[in-house]
């Protein structure tokens, strides 16, 4: 797969997660929010909080098996610390971080509160 083939297919997830989130009640506050070199997929807002969310779209299931790891989750939390840094208005918001697993386009796998840091 070269690297448009990939850019299309991330788009395609990102856009069928924050359809599904939003089915769900969640505000979707930001895309590809962007921290210097760190980024966060999608941030989006419901009653119970502020969520990060991790989308991960593959062609094959295979590759889906440990692809948010340890490393990952470190950067993601690191992302969130900045976006709260810009979003001071949400500093009090509890905090979640979630992962959405989509295989060939199908119906997402959400898993919220995937994983919980130590710290924020």
């Amino acid at each position: 797969m070269n690297a448009a083939e990939r850019s299309a297919l991330g788009r395609r997830g990102e856009q069928l997660a924050c359809d599904f989130l939003t089915a769900r009640g969640q505000t979707v506050l930001d895309r590809n929010w962007r921290g210097g070199h760190r980024e966060l997929d999608l941030v989006t807002l419901d009653r119970e909080g502020l969520h990060f969310v991790e989308v991960k779209d593959r062609s094959a299931a295979d590759f889906l098996e440990g692809s948010v790891d340890g490393r990952k989750q470190r950067n993601m939390v690191a992302a969130a610390r900045q976006y709260l840094a810009a979003h001071p208005a949400l500093r009090q918001t509890d905090a979640f971080f979630d992962v959405i697993l989509i295989v060939d386009g199908q119906q997402p796998d959400y898993y919220p509160q995937a994983f919980i840091p130590l710290y924020l």
